[in-house]
């Protein structure tokens, strides 16, 4: 690792320096456009994980059922959009990856691309950073491959779009946060999937608490609960790899469980609004209806992030209970819930001012994406942030698993802690070997109990 953990600041100040050029229009220095593009501008794309979330382009319905647009189709759309608007660029998309070879070609066959720049593999991804043609790179994987193929592209020189989250266990957080710093010093873009922080509400939350008009924060909750993930069941033709691959998201070693993979979108506006990471997590959960895998049902997380402030975090995926998806915060003069509405405790509503596009947030994270890389924005580097929300998620998880207090400093700077070298295994390395993997130590119906040891398998 490039940095030793005492190097790693979790401070407030550490915190908000690492994220303040998180958001279009912060004034970092904007070039004319007419300086920087003289010419039609090409960026050459390709994709790292040709799934749903990666390759889709059935244009979306609603802001919920835009996942189905794909992050590569977010991409296009977020050219189109500049182009609108007097910029004169293109997105061309070159080179596709997947563990599975067949959804590579069917994405480059979507895309008007030939088969030949399709590649399949757990080391599919070095391929397409080999490439010259390629200036910029989409990573759609389970989370636990994301450390290693981000650091691969920073290593390759390419732009990075990283989907959230961006790491399952403390190792590889660290990972991911020397990959982001790397990717600072050659002043490469890396943009991560947390799109609330590119969403007009949000940002002008964000900005009230910057001026002092709502803050600071003093409590809040946050909850994702929602109906149950998708199942592929086990095919005789299936490896282990295969078939940890394909059903990836029910199984913690590879999602990080579902308060990584999905909560962390909350979690991280939480860090945001607060304006630091929590210092330590307290939390509870269970498994009571799942058929596959070894996730749990359900998360609930007291986070303290010092002075005071606490904020309840609860996440759930069982069909048939309430869908509740939203943040709450408190401060002195106001109860502000995220993205929408901010009122005074006497029920006056706090009318927010701000100089940010009313675009949708997964294609205006790709437009702000773009502008970085032409120059004709802020730069952005969001993969530390990215990198501590995860980190926050990942605390809770083990905490919910153990039953055991589990603080930042474990995962990030205390060394003796048990939880500081605690990788999951398989690990994205052995799925790169020859051969197939040992399945999860808890793999199918059998998974982490409070009480008891945890440790990797052996």
């Amino acid at each position: 690792m490039a940095d030793g953990a005492e190097s790693l600041d979790c401070s407030r100040r550490g915190f908000l320096k690492a994220g303040a050029a998180m958001a279009a229009g912060t004034g970092l220095g904007r070039r004319s456009m007419a300086a920087v593009l003289t010419g039609r501008r090409t960026i050459r794309a390709a994709i790292v994980g040709c799934g749903g979330r990666g390759t889709s382009l059935q244009p979306p319905k609603n802001l919920q059922d835009v996942y189905r647009f794909g992050a590569l189709g977010n991409l296009v759309a977020a050219a189109d959009i500049l182009r609108q608007s007097g910029v004169d660029v293109e997105v061309k998309p070159v080179a596709f990856a997947d563990y599975f070879l067949d959804r590579a070609k069917v994405a480059a066959r979507k895309f008007g691309v030939d088969e030949s720049n399709a590649y399949g593999g757990a080391n599919s991804y070095k391929a397409i950073m080999a490439r010259e043609d390629v200036d910029a790179v989409l990573l759609v994987t389970p989370l636990s491959f994301r450390p290693r193929h981000t650091m691969a592209a920073v290593a390759a020189g390419k732009h990075i779009f990283a989907e959230k989250g961006v790491a399952v266990d403390a190792p590889g957080v660290r990972a991911m946060i020397a990959a982001s710093r790397l990717a600072a010093e050659k002043r490469l873009t890396l943009v991560c999937g947390t799109q609330r922080r590119h969403q007009r509400g949000y940002l002008l939350q964000r900005k009230a608490l910057d001026e002092g008009r709502i803050g600071p924060i003093t409590s809040g909750e946050v909850y994702w609960n929602t109906g149950s993930s998708w199942v592929r069941p086990r095919e005789p033709w299936m490896s282990n790899k295969d078939y940890l691959c394909n059903n990836w998201y029910n199984f913690s070693e590879l999602s990080g469980d579902h308060v990584c993979e999905q909560h962390v979108h909350s979690l991280d506006i939480a860090n945001w609004f607060v304006g630091r990471p929590p210092r330590s997590a307290l939390a509870f959960g269970a498994r009571m209806r799942r058929v596959s895998g070894n996730d749990y049902d359900f998360f609930s997380c007291d986070f303290d992030y010092g002075g005071g402030v606490h904020v309840h975090s609860m996440c759930r995926q069982i069909n048939g209970c309430k869908k509740d998806v939203r943040e709450f915060f408190r401060t002195r003069e106001a109860l502000i819930s995220g993205g929408g509405l901010v009122k005074t405790w006497d029920g006056r509503t706090i009318l927010l001012d701000g100089d940010f596009p009313d675009v949708n947030p997964y294609v205006q994270e790709h437009v702000d994406f773009l502008k970085s890389i032409l120059g004709i924005g802020p730069y952005l580097n969001e993969g530390e942030a990215c990198a501590m929300a995860s980190a926050t998620a990942v605390m809770a998880r083990l905490s919910a698993y153990t039953g055991q207090i589990v603080t930042m400093a474990d995962l990030l700077r205390s060394e003796n802690s048990p939880y500081y070298n605690l990788a999951m295994s398989p690990s994205p390395e052995d799925f790169e070997k020859d051969g197939d993997v040992p399945m999860p130590e808890y793999s199918d119906n059998r998974y982490p109990l409070p009480g008891e040891a945890w440790k990797p398998a052996t």
